[in-house]
């Protein structure tokens, strides 16, 4: 397909001229356009179908030439110009700000995301309206870099990679020692058995020859994969990844010491296709093109990684012999290319639990040329290797005692251990805590609240909010632990009532005087709670605010999460004063506030010291299978002691969920 060229529709979910949707499943919900002159989605442009229109993009400075009705989101991403957004393009999420630089109707969305101000100097939402001539277009980088937990809670592992290196001086070949090549290598080499790959082969007689036989064995398992001249037993590395929907974190290893030699995090290049899996493999079903597209971007992105922790680490890429891939299920099937629409409808089927041990030229990854790739298994369609990984990094299979293990991000991962028994489950719990669906929400970056203290009662109302932001600059909006943080703190002091309903104004200057003339009112009549103005003077939809729809997404979110732990803790029979430790696994719960989590009901309402950050334990999970083979069996042993809860499939699961909408009193 011509780069240049979205074809026919433009990209995933696409109805447009030719084309259809996959299956005959038709178009999208939410029709997307482009444009300037453009015209609003609905519209219909005369020149549409006629014809190309040229879009330049800055400031990369970049041209596109699309077919009339494509969307600016849709020219951007499917050329790799990459447009912030969490809803893939369906309009919902008002992340793809784009401006332009011709006239462009304005949708009710538009009005709803920007200030009058704006509109009139081009701004819209780039998936809402189509080209129909040449235009420039101004697109604001995208955080590639939001920040994420690269470490995590592990444990001591006896250290014995399937990385091994031998080196032997062997006895040249003569009229009385005609042994072969091989044959010399492997008497000499007795601890390991060799089956040598072609590769290895055709480098033996040459490498043996031009090093006077004095050469290393590069064994990975049982497969010799390399013949290296000289002695190099101190340089074997391995890479380590957490594939993560939002966040990708590549850690380089040092298979002689156990040790990181450097590590490099990074958004997922799949992220403008969509926030979480359910949209991403949406975008798959309703285009045949969407899989070769995310499983591209997919390894754009390892392949990115890779290099940045080469480079860091003064390592060469072909001393890299082998790469653990932990991510979930659906981020798996599509950086290796696999249909994942099993996995997004009923009865949610995985491709395979446990994958094949694969090259690492499979995944784009330039490393030696014997390279292999082990994927983590999963337990679940919505239960991947990802936390496989955390589990065999927290030792969930081998503590006596009561463990809840929380992986919180778009979809939730939940594991429950009573010391003999595992059962897990997954809880959708929507992109509210990367900052998606939120008024002011955005990635951890810079210039993201992260932390909120609020004092209804303090003399000043000047310092009556204190805010914690991502880089000491000012507050541009809301991540996901700012978001439970002021969630958490306007229950507290009563400015939300159980329901998560914003109490009427005589009652906010009744039990918060302080913070009274914080409450406001948006677009139609929304109530919102201000956090930060930019000016004295700046309207509320100018400033950083909390809106009431903000917080029913945190409630819909924290109710699909504590449904999932309170019907695992029934299913062993069990109560949550009786749980003993929570884990509160992946960037987002390193850095959520314990406080703040049992105060609105997203964990049980335990002391705090029980709550733990674990960090990145599926980054955790990966080093160790890399550096031990005990540990890589006992990862696929998990597969067999751990049971699958699903949550789908329990006629009480909605009215659970119901009950837990409200927050603690």
């Amino acid at each position: 397909m011509d780069r240049d060229t979205p074809g026919p529709g433009g990209g995933p979910g696409r109805g447009g001229p030719g084309g259809g949707g996959r299956r005959g499943r038709g178009r999208r919900r939410g029709g997307r356009g482009l444009g300037v002159s453009v015209t609003a989605v609905g519209g219909t442009p005369e020149a549409e179908g006629a014809g190309r229109v040229t879009l330049t993009f800055a400031p990369s400075g970049r041209s596109v030439r699309v077919p009339p009705g494509v969307s600016v989101f849709d020219a951007a991403s499917w050329n790799g110009i990459a447009v912030d957004s969490t809803c893939g393009g369906h309009g919902t999420c008002r992340k793809c700000r784009v401006r332009l630089t011709g006239p462009a109707p304005v949708t009710a969305h538009d009005e709803r995301t920007f200030t009058a101000e704006e509109l009139g100097s081009g701004w819209r939402l780039a998936c809402l309206v189509r080209a129909t001539e040449d235009v420039e277009v101004e697109v604001p980088p995208l955080v590639t870099r939001p920040k994420a937990s690269t470490v995590g809670v592990g444990r001591q592992v006896i250290l014995h990679p399937a990385v091994q290196k031998r080196y032997v001086e062997l006895t040249e070949p003569s009229l009385a020692d005609q042994r072969t090549d091989l044959a010399r290598l492997r008497d000499a080499v007795d601890d390991l058995v060799l089956e040598p790959d072609l590769y290895a082969l055709r480098r033996l007689p040459v490498v043996l020859r031009h090093s006077d036989f004095k050469v290393t064995a590069v064994v990975v398992d049982e497969a010799l994969v390399d013949v290296e001249p000289g002695d190099t037993t101190g340089r074997r590395h391995a890479v380590a990844v957490d594939l993560g929907t939002t966040t990708v974190v590549a850690t380089l290893l040092d298979l002689g010491t156990g040790t990181p030699v450097a590590v490099a995090s990074m958004l997922n290049r799949q992220q403008p296709l969509g926030a979480d899996v359910i949209t991403r493999i949406s975008a798959t079903m309703l285009d045949r093109r969407a899989l070769a597209r995310l499983t591209e971007l997919a390894q754009e992105t390892l392949v990115a990684l890779v290099e940045e922790v080469c480079a860091e680490g003064g390592v060469e890429p072909a001393e890299v012999y082998e790469v653990a891939l932990a991510g979930n299920a659906t981020m798996t099937a599509l950086a290796l290319g696999v249909d994942p629409e099993p996995l997004g409808v009923a009865p949610f089927v995985q491709a395979s639990a446990d994958w094949p041990v694969l090259r690492a030229a499979d995944l784009g990854l330039a490393l030696h040329p014997g390279a292999r790739v082990v994927v983590l298994p999963a337990l679940g369609a919505y239960v991947g290797g990802d936390i496989v990984a955390g589990m065999l990094a927290s030792g969930m299979d081998r503590d006596s005692r009561v463990r809840l293990f929380v992986d919180v991000g778009t979809n939730c991962e939940i594991a429950l251990s009573d010391g003999e028994r595992i059962v897990t489950t997954a809880a959708p719990a929507g992109p509210a805590f990367e900052g998606g669906a939120i008024r002011c929400g955005m990635r951890a970056a810079d210039g993201a609240v992260e932390v909120v203290r609020l004092d209804a009662t303090g003399p000043d109302p000047a310092t009556a909010v204190s805010l914690g932001v991502i880089g000491d600059v000012e507050p541009r909006g809301l991540c996901g632990s700012g978001l439970v943080d002021a969630v958490s703190e306007l229950v507290r002091v009563g400015l939300l009532d159980a329901s998560g309903r914003f109490v009427p104004d005589e009652v906010a200057a009744s039990v918060a005087p302080a913070l009274a003339d914080r409450m406001a009112r948006v677009g139609d009549g929304e109530r919102v709670f201000v956090l930060h103005r930019p000016s004295a003077d700046a309207p509320a939809a100018a400033c950083v605010h909390l809106s009431q729809r903000d917080v029913r997404e945190l409630q819909f979110a924290k109710a699909a999460i504590s449904t999932g732990w309170s019907l695992l803790l029934e299913e062993l029979g069990l109560v949550a004063s009786q749980v003993q430790q929570v884990l509160l696994a992946g960037s987002f719960g390193s850095y959520l506030s314990p406080a703040s989590a049992v105060r609105i009901g997203l964990v049980p309402a335990l002391p705090v010291l029980r709550i733990v950050s674990a960090g990145n334990v599926a980054g955790e999970g990966a080093k160790m299978v890399l550096l031990s083979q005990r540990e890589r069996t006992g990862a696929r042993a998990l597969l067999e002691e751990v049971t699958y809860v699903e949550l789908s499939d329990r006629a009480d699961f909605n009215d659970r969920f119901v009950d837990q909408l409200a927050f603690p009193p």
